[in-house]
Order: structure tokens, then sequence, then C-alpha cells
């Protein structure tokens, strides 16, 4: 695992930048930049939590793009072989999130609206794409609730980008954000 001493972090507005240059003069599109978010998160979960030893994998879904990279982190897990469930309880109704969900329902992908019963028996690592670095104030239902049965679960928690409910440019989690 890393420390703190050999990780670089960016501030939001760093990150909102490269966002901006990547979708405008580099031209990326945000299905292409959600593609490659999603499987570089696949691949550092299977690096950190490795299938023989961690199959089972829940992953909690926001209705953002942090969300979005975790549904595509999904699809590439059980392409590695792992057993995800995804819960998705803010569905976004654009297409490309659509889309996405289409392509889990394909491969039998469970998507759940709340949180399962037995986390921590039925689970050996949770995946948090609830929120990004763009995330704001204070958590709302029905993340509020979710956020607070994480905080007690047992497995794991890797969070994409950063842990939900931490403000980037903050001094850590907030009153509900993930610890």
């Amino acid at each position: 695992m890393s420390t703190k001493t050999d990780v670089s972090y960016l501030s939001s507005e760093q990150a909102t930048a490269i966002d901006e240059a990547l979708m405008g003069p580099l031209g990326f599109s945000i299905d292409q930049l959600m593609e490659l978010a999603g499987l570089s998160v696949a691949t550092a979960a299977a690096e950190e939590y490795p299938l023989q030893k961690c199959p089972r994998v829940l992953i909690v879904c926001g209705p953002g793009n942090n969300g979005g990279d975790g549904l595509v982190a999904a699809r590439h897990l059980c392409h590695f072989g792992y057993q995800p469930t995804v819960v998705y309880p803010k569905q976004t109704p654009k297409p490309l999130y659509q889309g996405l969900v289409t392509q889990l329902r394909s491969f039998e992908i469970p998507i759940e609206v709340a949180l399962p019963d037995k986390i921590d028996e039925n689970y050996d690592f949770i995946l948090d794409a609830i929120f990004g670095f763009s995330f704001r104030g204070d958590v709302r239902p029905p993340f509020d609730t979710i956020l607070a049965a994480l905080q007690k679960a047992r497995p794991p928690i890797m969070s994409v980008d950063i842990p939900s409910g931490w403000a980037v440019d903050g001094d850590g989690p907030g009153a509900s954000g993930l610890r």
C-alpha cells in the first residue's frame, strides 16, 4: 500500500483544468475518459486485491462521472474474473450511463438500488465510486446513509479519485465522508 509520502495529489482546480484540456484542445470525449478511468480503476483494484483472495467486490456508484467510472470498472472487473455487484441508487438518465447499465446487465452483473445485507460476509472489498474531486457541500440522501453503512463495513474500501464525502481542497472528510 502507498503512504502519504509517495502519493502526489491534485487540487480540484488542477483536476478540472486537466479535464478541460483533455476534452477541449486534445479532443477526448467523456466516453473515452470514463472508459480509460474505469479500466485504470479496475486494474489498480486487481493489483491491490488479487482475484484468488478477493473475488467478490461491491461497487457503489454515484450519479456523476465518478459513478460512471465505477460502472466501467465493474465491467472490466467482471472480464478479469471478479464477481461484482453494483449499487447504483440514483441512476443517471443520460444515454452514456444508460448504455453502461445495459452493458452490465448483458454480463448479468447485479445492479441494486440499495446496499445489500451482510456486506461483511458477502464481499471481499468495496469500490467507492460515489463522489469525486468536484464534490462540494453536505452529503445528501440516499448517500448519507450509504456512507454511514460503509463506514461500519469490515471489507477494505478503495475509492475512485478521493474517498466520497471529502472536499479535495479541504482538510479531509466532512461530517459524513468516508474515513
